[in-house]
């Protein structure tokens, strides 16, 4: 990923598949550093979200290495990964079925899911209003979606924080541990997510009712959850 404008279009989808090629092998290593641990905390209450039965079959979008797609199977659904970069799938663990494809045009039947799950890759999809649309096809009638972003604390300590944190250390340390430009990317790549109501009106048109937005912990991230209309 290199540094200047923020990718558009058909560029945007090949440098977001060769910047999680390349950041793969330490990529979960270093999320549990940036985040403190609390994502894996976030990610329990995601899946317990989705309120739907042990044995449930539920796909993980942009499963990266797998952290959400095991935290299904511990809560006793069957798992399925796909994720656009082939490097971070090969890199995670535990995920016995993986499937790389762009989520714009997923290889898997209608309504061929009861649930979804996404974490922290709304703003890395090209046509994030396409992919719920796609999401709204492959989960049946009934199935629930839980989705993860980033966010940014309306204002105070929080926000002072999480800015001094996420636009400066952020990128600091994955220069250290990893790659230094892809790592700077990450914060700025926040520009590409539309207000709150936009993607609510997006989930909508998408299929998807009752639509719940919260934000988890005095804003450092928001959550999507909603239910594939009739």
């Amino acid at each position: 990923m290199q540094d200047g404008p923020l990718p558009q279009g058909s560029a945007k989808t090949v440098a977001v598949r060769e910047m999680f090629d390349a950041i793969a092998p330490r990529y979960e290593f270093l999320n549990k550093i940036m985040t403190f641990g609390l994502d894996r905390r976030w990610r329990q209450r995601a899946v317990r979200d989705l309120r739907l039965p042990a044995g449930s079959t539920v796909l993980d979008v942009a499963a990266g290495t797998g952290d959400f797609t095991r935290e299904l199977t511990k809560q006793g659904h069957h798992s399925v990964a796909t994720d656009l970069s082939y490097g971070m799938l090969h890199a995670g663990h535990e995920m016995p079925s993986r499937v790389q494809a762009d989520a714009l045009h997923m290889p898997f039947a209608t309504g061929a899911f009861d649930g979804i799950t996404c974490g922290y890759a709304l703003r890395n999809f090209t046509d994030l209003a396409g992919t719920f649309k796609e999401m709204g096809r492959v989960v049946r009638a009934g199935g629930r979606i839980s989705l993860l972003e980033v966010a940014e604390p309306s204002g105070g300590i929080w926000r002072a924080g999480f800015r001094f944190w996420f636009r400066r250390m952020v990128p600091f340390i994955g220069g250290l541990l990893s790659d230094r430009s892809a790592y700077r990317y990450l914060p700025k790549s926040t520009a590409y997510l539309p207000p709150t109501d936009v993607m609510i009106a997006q989930l909508n048109e998408a299929g998807f009712v009752a639509v719940n937005h919260r934000f988890v912990l005095g804003g450092l991230s928001q959550q999507f959850v909603a239910t594939r209309g009739s």
